[in-house]
């Protein structure tokens, strides 16, 4: 199973948007992603990341590369986990090195 697969569910782990729930839309490379919250959903804006400021979950939804916000959002919704989405988590990582 590849943790960094297009429909993942991630918890950021660097910057302001620490804490918050993402989806990986499209892999650019072996080191960067791009990824959406969407933001109205989550907070989380479209840009591209770095895999090392993720931490994938077990979470994944089913859509296809490069999927608009729009597309992300009703993926979301159809899985039941918009109120998910709408809690910041603490991430592991940040729980060891605090």
């Amino acid at each position: 199973m590849p943790t960094i697969e297009v429909g993942r569910v991630c918890v950021k782990l660097n910057g302001r948007e620490t804490g918050l729930k993402c989806v990986i839309v499209d892999v650019i490379d072996k080191n960067f992603v791009l990824v959406t919250g969407p933001q109205k959903l989550s907070g989380v804006r479209r840009r591209r990341t770095n895999v090392k400021h993720l931490e994938p979950t077990e979470d994944t939804l089913e859509i296809k590369k490069g999927a608009s916000d729009e597309d992300v959002a009703k993926a979301i919704g159809r899985g039941k986990k918009a109120d998910a989405f709408k809690e910041a988590v603490l991430p592991k990582q940040v729980l060891v090195t605090a």
